[in-house]
């Protein structure tokens, strides 16, 4: 009996962290031919779906994700807005790790420590989230949470974005010769192109997306913009938008009848199915702030079917906002999104209980984003002046084994009056320091900017070039907390951060043209007194490469099944109980 109990002590201790449960899965990343608009290509599947499958954990769960790569180039997965506390090791991006080379396989590990929400995922390494490799990510409150809003009959999750019909070694191709991308071909719902609205714009035989729905209902859609660089307006015809959450917090309750979707961004709204069942609705994602009549076929449609409908849906798409020449008006809707203070987010404590506006700032970057320039010969963009080239090694590895000179430390904290040029750069960030990064558009297209590890508020946006005097209208109260904000074309985006997570995390441009060309950096945050309680050690399953190629030994193939930790206790409990009762008799 008592070596029972010790299989089973044994048991719980090497199968599962700590006391919260976790989920095991297997991404395995390949290509399949798909013709989405129409004309076959090259599409990037993960388990053979496009889009892949969704990631649906609840608050604190320990995520195993094991990764195979079956492309026919280097691989790393990126989790954008999750915050990987203490973990930096699993950002996925090339300032954190080595790449996973074709055939082999790399098992991410990571706890959604605090936090809920809509989010997704993507391949960071070149420009792969432009042929798919992208999928959504649901954390879920705990029961013991409520949500500050009566719960919804079900989830709908929708991956919108704009889309190519070159893949995205053909667009790599593009931008290195000295070209904009140009015009995308369409836009893409969940992976599928748009219903036929227009015979002429939307070719016969092309397969879209069919959401269906009961009347009386309501659903909670997570929408999130997938795309490779443009934003999109949002809209279903005949419903309100109620918007609830943005990117992990809940905002206060205010309907739209349309919204922007900047790329990157993910926001919930409730929508309830209050219309009559005449016919089908249309939902809609259409390209933003661009002249919509040349850009009228970059435009997704899919259909709103009620379990009552009574025809197809038909008539003229429900109309976009009218005010492409007023960018004014346009940035009322993003400056109107509040965080709703007295809600409890992952926590039970209300979201509006860190009282941002009262604390210090400690320090100020102004970070200036240029149209892009030729930089040695080469097509290149800049923030600061600086078109960031990504560490041979990657940066904590290089600072564990003291590989000297593998980055800078000098990330300049506003844009200086000289020459661009390319470098390794870095964000020299002090541990539990209170920052303001003011973000400057001075590119002639609509950009978002994302920071990793972290959430930050945005306190402010406006047009022209940030002052001093420009903190005199700042949100000091109830700004929305978010990973990933918009920027206007010759405006800037104002937020606050609190340097909390220790480790190095990625601030780019999410824009995939910018972002390849080399608009982004890195915040290096350390803690001097690390004790091992801030930072975790690296993963046992670490990739080496650059300056440390030598210690990487050959990677095993693992597998890992879809398990719920929590259900596998029990399932082992019943196990050994039998076999006490066996041993026993």
């Amino acid at each position: 009996m008592a070596l029972v109990l010790l299989i089973h002590i044994a048991l719980f201790s090497t199968l599962c962290f700590a006391a919260d449960p976790s989920v095991f899965l297997d991404f395995k990343l390949s290509y399949i031919t798909l013709s989405p608009l129409g004309v076959p290509q090259r599409v990037i599947a993960v388990n053979g779906a496009f889009p892949g499958p969704v990631v649906n954990v609840t608050t604190n769960y320990n995520v195993n994700i094991n990764v195979h790569n079956q492309l026919d180039e280097n691989l790393l997965m990126t989790w954008p807005g999750i915050q990987m506390r203490r973990n930096s090791w699993q950002d996925g991006v090339l300032g954190t790790n080595c790449p996973i080379h074709p055939k082999k396989n790399f098992t991410y590990r990571f706890q959604v420590k605090d936090q809920i929400g809509s989010f997704f995922y993507f391949p960071s390494l070149n420009f792969q989230r432009a042929s798919g490799g992208f999928g959504p990510i649901i954390i879920n409150n705990r029961n013991i949470i409520a949500i500050p809003f009566a719960h919804p009959d079900a989830d709908i999750v929708l991956l919108v974005g704009d889309w190519y019909t070159k893949n995205h070694t053909a667009l790599r191709t593009t931008l290195e010769s000295g070209e904009e991308l140009g015009m995308p071909d369409g836009v893409l719902i969940n992976g599928k192109g748009p219903y036929r609205y227009n015979s002429t714009l939307v070719p016969n035989g092309i397969e879209y997306e069919t959401i269906n729905v009961d009347p009386g209902k309501t659903y909670r859609f997570r929408v999130n913009n997938v795309g490779t660089s443009t934003s999109l307006n949002f809209r279903i015809e005949g419903h309100n938008l109620l918007l609830v959450e943005t990117e992990g917090f809940y905002t206060t309750q205010q309907n739209f009848t349309s919204f922007d979707i900047h790329v990157g961004q993910s926001y919930s709204f409730l929508v309830t199915m209050d219309q009559n069942a005449t016919k089908d609705y249309y939902i809609v994602a259409s390209a933003r702030f661009v002249n919509e009549t040349v850009w009228e076929r970059v435009t997704g449609v899919a259909i709103l079917h009620y379990s009552n409908s009574k025809g197809p849906a038909s008539g003229p798409l429900p109309v976009a906002p009218s005010d492409i020449y007023n960018q004014w008006s346009a940035m009322n809707q993003p400056r109107a999104i509040r965080q709703n203070t007295t809600a409890s987010g992952a926590r039970p404590n209300p979201q509006g209980s860190f009282h941002y506006g009262s604390i210090n700032v400690t320090d100020t970057y102004v970070i200036q984003s240029l149209p892009p320039v030729r930089i040695d010969g080469k097509f290149r963009a800049t923030l600061n002046g600086i078109s960031f080239v990504n560490p041979d090694t990657p940066i904590r590895l290089a600072d564990l084994h003291k590989v000297k000179g593998a980055y800078k430390l000098d990330f300049p904290n506003k844009p200086h009056d000289r020459t661009p040029h390319m470098d390794r750069s870095v964000i020299n960030a002090t541990y539990k320091g209170f920052i303001e990064i003011i973000l400057q558009n001075n590119d002639t297209k609509m950009q978002s900017f994302h920071m990793d590890g972290y959430a930050f508020f945005v306190v402010g946006m406006d047009f022209g070039v940030w002052s001093e005097n420009s903190r005199n209208n700042y949100n000091k109260w109830d700004a929305i907390s978010r990973s990933t904000t918009e920027v206007y074309p010759g405006g800037w985006t104002a937020v606050l951060v609190s340097l909390d997570n220790v480790g190095v995390w990625n601030l780019r441009v999410e824009n995939l043209d910018r972002w390849y060309l080399g608009q982004e950096t890195y915040m290096r945050i350390i803690n001097p007194e690390e004790n091992g309680k801030t930072e975790m050690v690296p993963p046992d399953n670490v990739i080496y490469c650059g300056a440390l190629q030598s210690l990487q030994k050959e990677s095993q193939s693992s597998s890992a099944m879809a398990l719920h930790c929590g259900n596998f206790k029990l399932f082992l409990t019943l196990v050994i109980t039998i076999l006490a009762l066996y041993f026993d008799f």
